[in-house]
């Protein structure tokens, strides 16, 4: 991966969390009818039960969700079959140079290294997934409850 790929790769993270910060953000409802504060309370609620009723999404849970979890270990399939391609790699280069054992032990680290960075850049993936779902799923629920809001009176923003 070179360090264009990964700049670009952060960046995009870094927009989508900006993004989802935004999304997830509740719409502003004004009482354009002059409902009172308790009215609006109670208006509120009775649209976030509609609107979590309707889509199947509550925000309580949706914007709470933990990230997915990538295995016990992170990478360690990844490092295996990393470090298990470097050493036959380096066994066969090694021979050529007249030591099979050193260049198999190098061929390891490095397949090692590469099967980690595979496995990091793999669980950012993931990650991003499930934040953009997280963001689909917040925007479906507010567009409801912004819908319901809008039909006993206010004005949304």
């Amino acid at each position: 991966m070179n360090a264009y790929t990964l700049r670009a790769g952060c960046a995009l993270v870094i927009a989508v969390m900006a993004l989802d910060a935004i999304a997830q953000s509740k719409p502003i409802a004004y009482p354009s009818k002059g409902q009172s504060a308790q009215q609006q309370q109670n208006d509120d609620g009775a649209c976030y039960s509609w609107a979590k009723s309707n889509t199947g999404i509550d925000p309580a849970t949706a914007s709470a969700a933990p990230p997915p979890q990538g295995g016990a270990a992170a990478g360690g399939g990844q490092r295996v079959g990393g470090a298990a391609r470097g050493a036959a790699g380096g066994a066969a280069i090694g021979a050529i140079a007249g030591d099979a054992g050193k260049g198999a032990a190098v061929g390891a680290v490095a397949g090692t290294m590469a099967g980690g960075a595979r496995a990091r850049q793999e669980k950012r993936a993931q990650q991003s997934n499930a934040q953009a779902q997280s963001q689909g799923a917040m925007t479906t629920y507010y567009r409801a409850w912004a819908a319901c809001m809008q039909g006993r009176g206010y004005s949304i923003q």
